[in-house]
């Protein structure tokens, strides 16, 4: 009886264990990636078996209409985020699935989570959030749509249910998945964050690459650590693993032999999103050309090596954090755009393939491949550094009507503290008109979005109202504040379209009427005349166009709307006293 009870207690533990497998390891050739219902299953199942130390939180719904899944880790089983943060505990946070196609994060957490569990060694003093897969919609999507990649047998697609590519997303919060994360980030408060993807581009011989945000776009407290501590610290672990990694980034001429570029995440991007609000970021890109088992298992690695070091340096990451909060609270300037420096030019180790050229099967002329037959050692440039291009001074506060919905509404999603205006009143701000901008021919994104844009700044009294915002740039989340409402920012709100309704005239005249009224204007106001004298000797066209004469006068008359092309957002460049509720 003993030997049966022995031999069913045996069984029963070897089925426990193999329920616990994830279905990637489950499969024969490990080249199998979680569909959407057996992630959330088997989360689910691994709850039910600790209760404790973990949590499943759902946020909002996706675009697709199914809730987004935090994955909560506790070794100390709190999972309050205000009561964590009391008890100085660190918070990270990793987003899986962005694109479904690179699907390596996947099941390389849920791997990662059961082993934690399972082997009883979750941190101490870091509480550890996981996106169990942020783009559900794609994932459900499931086919072959990377037609270059290596794997997995299936995966899903790259568009959500709106086909947005929702690492484009999170400034302009087209999708309801970045409204529920943008909800997790300011509820958690993550000090670091990471994204796991999948790279394409050129054959090399690494399986993963990192991109970690760009040092000069990055709060220089929180530079100075990752640069000399914790980048090159994940690093050294990665390749004590077999996972040796280089910097991500694109050949400055095509291949990779001619230097790389670092890549630079603006706030459209996951990681230079989260750089706003002070937060470490990291994205691991696997290569799509390495077996998918490498793939995930060297994800699964780097989750790991950074979970110790936020644990080892859990007290310096967060007094870093607090210094950086500090810093940009006093910040008076704010870097807008960035471009290549490339006057300073580092350089790296780099393993790659010999790269060549042969006849196309397809066109009959020259086609590049990499022999992988010729892997080479060798010393490139490395283009890692970057230069602001545009600046901008804050305020001490900006003014925004409350007609701008999305914009305030984004605003109190991440955390900006506004006031009301508590009667209507006239205030004398600095305003901006939109000088120039360029606008692309198709949308991206879904959005037309603006560059180029040239400002003319002017002083004068503006009419606001009771309820109207007023946002302080006295707070940590300042660098989200001024990259969003100045205008000429590569990611700002205005380059988004959200104020496109201000480059539209509302009101214009009749010629014959109007012919009068301006003759009368030019005997009457000689300044007038002479702007259009000067005007007509610079333009012969104008000289000889009785119609945009007639125009220039009325555009330089007290008729004309003073509110064209000006931008809503107005700057308040003194400590005036407001009446506020």
């Amino acid at each position: 009886m003993k030997i049966v009870f022995a031999a069913l207690i045996a069984c029963f533990v070897a089925l426990s264990a193999k329920a616990q497998l994830t279905p990637f390891e489950l499969s024969k050739d490990k080249n199998y990636t979680a569909t959407y219902a057996q992630v959330i299953d088997y989360y689910q199942k691994l709850n039910k078996l600790y209760p404790q130390q973990m949590k499943l939180i759902n946020y909002g719904t996706t675009d697709v209409g199914k809730p987004l899944t935090l994955v909560v880790l506790s070794k100390d089983k709190l999972f309050d985020p205000a009561v964590i943060k009391k008890q100085n505990k660190r918070v990270l946070l990793i987003n899986n699935g962005i694109h479904p196609g690179e699907p390596e994060g996947i099941d390389a957490s849920m791997m990662l989570v059961r082993d934690l569990l399972k082997n009883n060694t979750l941190p101490k003093d870091v509480v550890i959030c996981l996106i169990a897969l942020y783009n559900i919609d794609g994932n459900l999507n499931r086919g072959l749509s990377r037609v270059s990649q290596n794997g997995p047998s299936a995966y899903g697609f790259r568009g959500n249910y709106r086909n947005l590519d929702l690492n484009r997303d999170f400034i302009k919060v087209d999708s309801r998945n970045a409204l529920a994360f943008t909800q997790i980030l300011t509820t958690w408060k993550p000090e670091i964050f990471l994204d796991n993807h999948t790279s394409d581009g050129a054959d090399y011989q690494y399986v993963m690459t990192l991109i970690e945000t760009q040092k000069e776009k990055q709060n220089p407290i929180l530079a100075d650590y990752t640069t000399k501590t914790l980048t090159p610290y994940l690093y050294s672990k990665m390749k004590k693993s077999g996972y040796e990694m280089i910097p991500y980034g694109a050949g400055e001429e095509g291949l990779p032999d001619s230097g790389i570029v670092s890549f630079l995440e603006t706030p459209r991007f996951a990681t230079g999103f989260t750089a706003q609000h002070n937060i470490i970021s990291y994205i691991t890109e696997t290569h799509m050309l390495k077996p998918f088992d490498k793939r995930v298992y060297a994800t699964y690695d780097f989750m790991q090596h950074l979970i110790e070091i936020n644990q080892r340096d859990a007290k310096l990451i967060g007094e870093l954090k607090r210094k950086a909060d500090e810093e940009v609270t006093q910040q008076k300037n704010f870097a807008l755009s960035w471009a290549v420096d490339n006057s300073k030019v580092d350089t790296i180790t780099f393993k790659g393939y010999e790269a060549g050229y042969k006849n196309s099967e397809v066109s009959g002329l020259q086609r590049l491949y990499y022999d992988r037959n010729k892997p080479y050692t060798k010393t490139i440039k490395y283009y890692n550094t970057y230069k602001v291009t545009a600046t901008a001074d804050k305020p001490v506060a900006y003014v925004i009507p409350q007609a701008w919905g999305k914009v305030i509404d984004l605003f109190k999603l991440n955390g900006v503290q506004m006031k009301q205006l508590a009667h209507d009143t006239t205030l004398n701000l600095q305003m901006y008109y939109i000088a120039d901008l360029k606008t692309p021919a198709r949308p991206f994104e879904g959005h037309y979005l603006h560059t180029g844009v040239k400002l003319n700044p002017v002083d004068m009294p503006v009419k606001f109202y009771t309820g109207d915002y007023v946002v302080y740039t006295n707070q940590p989340i300042n660098r989200y504040i001024v990259e969003t409402l100045e205008p000429q920012g590569v990611d700002s709100f205005f380059a988004w379209n959200f104020f496109d309704s201000v480059l539209g005239e509302k009101e214009y005249f009749s010629d014959y009427v109007f012919e009068d009224i301006a003759a009368d204007l030019l005997k009457k106001d000689p300044s007038i005349r002479q702007k259009l004298d000067d005007a007509k000797a610079k333009d012969p066209q104008l000289a000889n166009n009785a119609g945009a004469q007639l125009f220039f006068v009325y555009r330089n008359s007290p008729y004309f709307e003073k509110t064209f092309m000006r931008y809503p957002v107005g700057r308040l460049l003194t400590n005036t006293k407001l009446d506020l509720k």
